[in-house]
């Protein structure tokens, strides 16, 4: 079964990333509490990797940092597929 999860404000929640959320309900708790445009900083990041072994990196360290209590990715500049004025 597909767990609903909500996206950010440009990207859609990848399955691989909606997987990992899924399986620890301290991630979950803590993806659900964050913004649309938080949500949207962690789903950029993990999309933006080049290597697969890079983006596997990028969601699990999204899950830890969702665990730590961070609401942004560390070291992130930002999407940068989104208008500045926050849409």
């Amino acid at each position: 079964m597909t767990t609903k999860l909500p996206g950010g404000t440009v990207h859609a929640l990848p399955a691989d990333l909606r997987t990992e959320l899924s399986a620890h309900d301290e991630a979950l708790a803590a993806w659900h509490d964050i913004t649309p445009l938080a949500r949207n900083e962690f789903i950029c990041w993990v999309e933006d990797a080049k290597k697969e072994q890079t983006r596997a990196r990028r969601v699990r360290r999204t899950r830890e940092e969702l665990e730590e209590g961070q609401r942004r990715p560390c070291c992130w500049p930002g999407c940068s597929h989104r208008e500045r004025d926050g849409g």
